[in-house]
């Protein structure tokens, strides 16, 4: 098997590239140590599809907004939280390994996030739900085309949601608003005196 690893130096756009063929939980722990090295390179796994996704900086500015004005939310609310980020959710008997953007525990650490959020500069091609469904996550935002998709789990299933029911006082078309300003000082302004009022 070989995989070509993109120069550490070299500046890209996020990419997503969806390996051909079906591939085991085995070949998937090998190809992770192959490419070990490449900076900013994830791979998600489900049922046997393997996808590489390179992180450009559009992508990291924008989590990272999200980021940080949830946080002034949860403060300002005082809503307990337990940010943790870009961990790995990864289960063999799931068939399932995937890192989301941002996640966060809300109140206190369970089995799994509350909420996870997914930023998506290019389409993806492998089931987006699926995955977080596999470990019961119970919202999952997109972002998208700039703006926010939400999805709660019920039934087993994810529903489209027009607010979020973990945070039902977030104006979320605030949130997006704001995440598109091109200053973060004035995105705070912005979203401290919308969720003030």
């Amino acid at each position: 098997m070989t995989i070509e690893i993109l120069d550490k130096t070299t500046t890209i756009a996020e990419q997503k590239f969806l390996l051909p063929g079906h591939y085991t939980w085995e070949q998937l722990e090998t190809i992770e140590k192959l490419t070990a090295d490449a900076a900013g390179l994830r791979i998600t796994y489900l049922d046997g599809c393997i996808e590489f996704m390179t992180l450009g900086e559009q992508h990291e500015m924008i989590k990272s907004a999200i980021a940080i004005l949830l946080a002034l939310y949860f403060f300002e609310k005082g809503i307990n939280f337990i940010p943790v980020g870009s961990a790995t959710r990864r289960a063999k008997e799931k068939s399932a390994s995937f890192e989301p953007d941002e996640s966060y525990y809300i109140g206190e650490k369970k089995e799994n996030p509350d909420l996870a959020i997914e930023v998506n500069i290019t389409s993806g091609s492998i089931n987006k739900l699926e995955k977080y469904k596999r470990f019961n996550i119970t919202e999952v935002w997109f972002w998208e085309n700039n703006q926010f998709y939400l999805y709660r789990l019920k039934n087993d299933n994810y529903e489209p949601i027009a607010r979020s029911e973990l945070l039902p006082d977030l104006d979320v078309e605030l949130l997006a608003s704001c995440v598109l300003m091109p200053s973060i000082i004035e995105a705070r302004q912005q979203f401290m005196q919308g969720i003030k009022k």
